[in-house]
């Protein structure tokens, strides 16, 4: 694990944040809304926009993509609440790690934005992935919401997963 370094992209590697978000929706096209080809058709400024509305976070090892998460704000009615969305790992480099530095790093980057939680959604029938969440801290909540993309492996629907964020875990957020 000590050789994967993760590095919060700026508007300007936009190309950087295409081209592993490309790769993902290549390799797990059943785990995104979008598609491939809708997403390769977006200029540089749909791509540029993105880095702005959302914090790009990616893993590398040996100079290559091997991850990638984006952290924005969460739909909460108490606007602090900050939300974990499009955790991919290339294949090669799952379970050594990858997605672990990811979300370690995109919840201290919430924390520092003085965000109080952050967001998990996750498929209600997807044990690995509620597993690991679990594992990383993150606490199952009675919120739920139809999957934008129905699979056998995820159900057909998600439950949010909050992560406190400092020493005062507080109430978890209203969504």
């Amino acid at each position: 694990m000590t050789d994967i370094s993760v590095r919060t992209l700026g508007e300007d590697d936009w190309q950087d944040y295409r081209s592993v978000r490309l790769a993902a929706l290549r390799e797990s096209p059943e785990a995104f809304v979008a598609t491939v080809d809708d997403e390769e058709s977006f200029d540089e400024d749909l791509w540029r926009e993105r880095m702005r509305r959302s914090a790009r976070l990616v893993a590398e090892r040996s100079g290559r993509a091997v991850g990638v998460v984006s952290v924005g704000k969460a739909e909460s009615d108490e606007g602090d609440a900050g939300e974990l969305f499009g955790l991919w790992v290339h294949p090669e480099a799952r379970g050594s790690g990858v997605a672990t530095r990811l979300v370690k790093n995109g919840a201290s980057l919430a924390a520092a934005r003085g965000q109080s939680h952050l967001v998990y959604w996750v498929g209600t029938e997807n044990g690995r992935a509620v597993a690991f969440a679990s594992g990383m801290g993150f606490r199952p909540t009675d919120y739920r919401r139809p999957m934008g993309v129905v699979s056998e492996e995820d159900g057909e629907e998600e439950i949010a997963m909050v992560l406190a964020l400092g020493s005062d875990p507080g109430a978890a957020p209203r969504l």
